[in-house]
C-alpha cells in the first residue's frame, strides 16, 4: 500500500502530526513520508496548523470555524470559491416579507479578498452571491469590486439569479433577483471549448479558450427553496449551484464555500462530482450540514448502483 493510501486509511479524516505519520510508516524513510504529504496537499491532505495535517478521503469536508480565517488551507489549493457572505445591510432586510438576519453579519475587508486570492489557483473563479443593487448597498458593491481588484482578481461577469415566480416586497421596487458576481484570479483559466479549432474522433473539442465553460446565460432561472423546506436563513437552491458549477469548474475539482449556511454548495458539488470544503461558524449548522451531505452521498451511491 502506498504512503498516501496508508495515511488516509489509518487516520480517516482525522488530524495527525508528522511524528504520527512517521510512526504509521515505520519502514519508510521520514523524508519520503514527509514528501508524499507535501506532494498531496490540497488533494489528499490539508495542513491544519504547523506540523498538523488532516486526511481528505471524502467528497466533502465540513469545518466548524470562521470562513474569514483560511489559514488551514494551503496556497493555490482551491479550484473555485462559491460563497454568499452574511450581509450587513439591515435596510434591505427589514420590512415587508423580509426579516432581519438572525446570524452574525459583517462587511468584507481587504484581507478577506487577499486570503481568497492566496488559496485560489491561478486563473480560477471566485463567485460571490450578492443582493440586487439598491440605494442601501450600491456603494458596498463597488467596494467589493475594488477590494477584489486590489487582491489580484479580474472582474469577469455578473449573472442574475431569477427566483422563478417569487417576488419580494422591498419598498421602493419589487424584486425577484439576486446576482452572482464572478471574478478570476488573474487571467481566466481555459474552460471554454474552441470547437472551430479542432475536434477529436468523438466530436469533443481538443482546444480550449480562456473563460468559463460556455457562454454564461443572461440569468439563472431557478425557483427558491420553499419556505417550509428552508433549513437555514438566506438558503439558496442546490439547482442554482449545480448550474454554476458546470460553468466554472471541472469534475473532481475542489470548491470552497466559506459561509456554508445550509450546505447547498456541498450538495451541488456531490451531485456534480466535485469535492467541497465547507466552512460554517455556527456549530449546530455545521453538524446539520454534515448530516445533509452524508444523506446525499448515500443517495448518490444508491442512484449509481441502480444505474449500473
Amino acid at each position: 500500500m502506498s504512503i498516501k493510501k496508508n495515511l488516509i486509511e489509518i487516520f480517516k479524516s482525522s488530524k495527525f502530526t508528522l511524528k504520527e505519520a512517521y510512526d504509521a510508516n515505520p519502514d519508510i524513510a521520514k523524508e519520503s513520508v514527509r514528501a508524499r504529504i507535501y506532494e498531496n496537499l490540497g488533494t489528499a491532505f490539508r495542513k491544519i496548523d504547523r506540523g498538523i495535517y488532516m486526511t481528505i478521503a471524502e467528497d466533502a469536508i465540513v469545518i466548524e470555524g470562521s470562513g474569514r480565517n483560511l489559514r488551514c488551507l494551503e496556497d493555490s489549493s482551491i479550484d473555485c470559491i462559491i460563497t454568499d457572505h452574511p450581509w450587513n445591510d439591515t435596510v434591505s432586510t427589514k420590512g415587508g416579507n423580509r426579516n432581519f438576519a438572525s446570524y452574525p453579519v459583517f462587511n468584507y475587508e481587504q484581507h478577506d479578498f487577499d486570503e481568497k486570492a492566496r488559496v485560489l489557483k491561478e486563473g480560477s473563479f471566485l463567485c460571490e452571491v450578492i443582493p440586487a443593487e439598491s440605494e442601501s448597498n450600491f456603494d458596498y458593491l463597488y467596494q467589493i469590486k475594488k477590494m477584489a481588484q486590489t487582491a489580484g482578481f479580474q472582474y469577469y461577469a455578473k449573472v442574475a439569479w431569477k427566483k422563478g415566480t417569487f417576488v419580494s416586497n422591498t419598498g421602493r421596487k419589487a424584486k425577484n433577483t439576486e446576482d452572482i458576481m464572478i471574478f478570476s484570479k488573474g487571467k481566466p483559466r481555459a474552460l471554454k471549448p474552441d470547437k472551430q479549432r479542432g475536434l477529436d474522433e468523438n466530436g469533443n473539442p481538443t482546444r480550449y479558450m480562456s473563460g468559463t465553460n460556455g457562454m454564461l446565460p443572461t440569468c439563472f432561472d431557478v425557483q427558491p427553496v420553499p419556505k417550509k423546506e428552508i433549513i437555514s436563513q438566506s438558503e439558496k437552491p442546490t439547482a442554482l449551484f449545480e448550474q454554476l458549477l458546470e460553468y466554472v469548474t471541472l469534475p473532481g475539482e475542489i470548491v470552497l464555500d466559506q459561509f456554508a449556511g445550509s450546505g447547498a454548495v456541498g450538495e451541488a458539488c456531490i451531485k456534480k462530482n466535485r469535492k467541497a470544503i465547507l466552512v460554517e461558524l455556527v456549530k449546530e449548522k455545521a453538524t446539520n450540514i454534515a448530516k445533509r451531505l452524508h444523506a446525499v452521498m448515500i443517495d448518490e451511491v444508491l442512484i449509481k448502483k441502480m444505474a449500473v
